[in-house]
């Protein structure tokens, strides 16, 4: 399944699909695809069932025009970027099984505290004065985007162990944002994407 969805991104206007679908961050449909990026429809589809079969991409049927009933015509078929994580390594690896170990033994010591403070220092390290906040956050993982005065962050690079570890990873995620970033870090929950956000400043301009 790994080495055919990374196969599947190989070719170039394939992988320019499954951004704009990724960023898009709702269901998106063959029409809006082909419109965003120049193409024709039948070749958009042929891109995002390649997609949906590699297992990149999940299909869904609605009707994108808010009406039902006679006369509304058939549904769209819609595609939207799945929650799975693929990785491609030889030989395989398995960093969350040990990163779970590590959370459980986190909880039962009841050393929380002593974790999100090496994270702190952490995204210290990682901090960079002259970079613009979305590039930051990209080379740390996260897709962010902007939602008026905050960006918000579409994926949750530790979402693996946050399924099973909620709190402690995004106390974690929190505290690893905060070092990078200082006080413009919040935590403000939605159904999807990442806990945290960031505040951006009053005069638009996002570089430290």
């Amino acid at each position: 399944m790994d080495a055919a969805a990374i196969a599947a991104l190989a070719e170039p206007q394939r992988r320019a699909v499954y951004e704009h679908v990724a960023a898009a961050g709702v269901p998106v449909s063959r029409n809006a695809v082909a419109d965003a990026l120049g193409i024709g429809r039948t070749l958009a589809a042929h891109h995002l069932d390649r997609l949906a079969e590699a297992g990149l991409l999940e299909v869904s049927f609605a009707r994108v025009n808010g009406r039902s009933g006679p006369g509304s015509g058939r549904p769209s078929k819609l595609y939207r970027r799945t929650g799975t994580e693929h990785e491609l390594s030889l030989p395989p690896r398995d960093y969350r099984t040990l990163a779970t170990v590590f959370a459980d033994a986190v909880e039962e010591a009841g050393v929380e505290p002593v974790l999100f403070e090496a994270a702190r220092r952490q995204g210290a390290r990682l901090r960079r004065d002259d970079a613009p906040v979305d590039e930051l956050l990209r080379g740390m993982g996260y897709e962010p985007y902007e939602d008026g005065p905050v960006w918000r962050l579409r994926n949750c690079p530790f979402d693996g162990v946050a399924r099973t570890h909620a709190a402690l990873v995004c106390g974690a995620n929190l505290a690893l944002l905060e070092g990078a970033l200082g006080a413009r870090v919040e935590i403000d929950p939605r159904p999807e994407g990442c806990c945290v956000t960031v505040r951006r400043t009053k005069d638009n301009d996002d570089v430290f």
